[in-house]
């Protein structure tokens, strides 16, 4: 073969990526970082990149994998041997850590059987950042891309074994950062210099977040908005200055939403399928829900609903204080999800006082929560702070026009149905501004109103299910980022 023949192969060849997460649909989900790891493998492909996806070897992951095609072994990952497999899985190529001692363990990849964090996650976590530095360096990858503070580590590893393997570390949500105390450090088989403000230490412990963000050659966030938000003191959780630091190496790429997974003209969790030309159907699903979720079965009601954890971030008091805008003008309320005690049991009690008009169903089943975007009006995010949200996306495509607080990735995706947007035919839900319980009750009072204008919510429903909520642009991102800081490193 000639020089410019070899060349030629070499372009088109594609990039090798290793994506690093400790979740990873269809295999491991705990939140949408899973739908995000487990997405982006496809979503790339026609960008000339190849993933593979390093998971820990938790039992359901291992049960999941195919015959192995490869393996390496690692003679000690702290305190015991480990072995990387390699396998094709759901259509996708996974490299699992089979190491018994840290990850076969029943249940949460993160919590004890109590509810509390494994007393050892921080060794657990800092193996899935070692053996990917080793399956870099070993099995042929070109970059890696770490997922949040669970695979913080990585860069922090490849650095100091002089690897020249560039690395993309993804900050998913800044409140959740891994962070340890001092005495961790001696654990981790990191070099002394490591230790220092300029590499993993974060106020006197270790910092695994703060590690990618410091080590990454660059780092991302999964909006534009997002980004935007926490390089101010506000919402920058500590990290804004090392984020500013970060200059152009820093930036939101918007998530995307599976849109084979997520289809309603498909989705067998809904008694009634449909898409953007038979959305009269939908009208099964929402009897379904409100049946369901214990709600009186009224076709005319607008029915809000809210997924997701019940938490102080995703603003579920916030909808519970605002309960009067919905109650008071015939509308309903669905919520489904876990999460802090003292909202699940307000959430309760709101269910217990107003039957027939709130219903709730405190855990998460994943076909309930599909009935939800297919049989719901409008889907309620009024989250204080939103690194990009899933919700809203799955709305968009399943024709729930979303009410949204104007935050992060919300204020990305959702373009606010103000008269303007009305006259103009561009509305696809509704924002508001700032996040309190005055402002979201103002805007389901909004959304009442154009729900009970029969043309103008068919053509917010219309544009909501045409917005392109797919990975198709920030896939090309990705991609960009790969190949740009493949380039730098020469």
């Amino acid at each position: 073969m000639s020089g410019a023949a070899r060349r030629k192969a070499a372009v088109q060849a594609p990039l090798r990526v290793l994506a690093v997460a400790s979740e990873g649909f269809p295999f491991i989900k705990t939140g949408g970082l899973a739908d995000v790891v487990g997405a982006l493998p496809a979503a790339l492909a026609p960008e000339g990149i190849a993933v593979t996806t390093m998971l820990p070897g938790y039992p359901a992951v291992m049960a999941a994998l195919g015959p192995i095609q490869a393996s390496a072994t690692l003679p000690d990952l702290f305190g015991a041997p480990a072995r990387l497999v390699r396998a094709q899985a759901a259509g996708r190529d996974v490299i699992a850590i089979d190491a018994p001692h840290l990850f076969a363990r029943p249940g949460s990849p993160y919590l004890a059987p109590g509810g509390t964090d494994w007393p050892d996650n921080a060794l657990r976590f800092a193996a899935l950042g070692r053996a990917a530095a080793h399956a870099a360096a070993h099995m042929g990858f070109d970059a890696v891309h770490a997922h949040d503070w669970q695979a913080g580590l990585a860069p922090a590893y490849l650095r100091f074994a002089g690897s020249r393997i560039p690395t993309l570390f993804t900050i998913h949500n800044l409140a959740f950062q891994g962070q340890f105390p001092a005495g961790t450090f001696g654990m981790l088989g990191l070099p002394a210099e490591a230790f220092a403000t300029d590499g993993v230490e974060y106020f006197g412990g270790v910092g695994y977040l703060k590690s990618g963000v410091w080590f990454a050659d660059r780092v991302s966030t999964v909006s534009p908005g997002y980004a935007a938000e926490i390089r101010t003191p506000q919402w920058g959780m500590g990290l804004d200055g090392l984020l500013r630091s970060r200059g152009a190496a820093f930036g939101g790429i918007l998530n995307g939403l599976d849109t084979v997974e997520w289809d309603p003209a498909t989705d067998t969790h809904l008694p009634a399928r449909f898409d953007a030309t038979s959305r009269a159907a939908r009208a099964a699903n929402k009897a379904e829900l409100q049946s369901r979720m214990g709600l009186d079965v009224l076709p005319d009601a607008p029915l809000f609903a809210f997924v997701g954890r019940l938490a102080w971030q995703k603003g579920v008091d916030l909808i519970l204080e605002a309960l009067p805008a919905i109650l008071d003008n015939g509308a309903q309320l669905a919520i489904l999800g876990t999460g802090e005690r003292e909202l699940e049991q307000r959430v309760r009690g709101a269910t217990d006082t107003q039957i027939g008009r709130v219903g709730s169903f405190i855990g998460f089943d994943e076909g309930f929560a599909r009935l939800c975007y297919g049989g719901a009006d409008s889907i309620l995010m009024p989250s204080r702070f939103e690194p990009c949200g899933l919700g809203q996306l799955c709305a968009l495509r399943y024709g729930a026009p979303p009410v949204v607080a104007r935050v992060g990735g919300l204020a990305d995706t959702v373009i606010d149905a103000n008269e303007m947007a009305i006259a103009a035919g561009a509305g696809t839900g509704l924002n508001f501004a700032p996040v309190s319980q005055e402002m979201l009750a103002s805007a389901i009072e909004r959304a009442i109103a154009l729900y009970r204008d029969p043309p103008a919510w068919q053509r917010l429903q219309a544009n909501a299910m045409a917005s392109d909520v797919s990975w198709k642009r920030s896939a090309g991102k990705y991609a960009a980022q790969f190949r740009g800081m493949i380039a730098d490193r020469g």
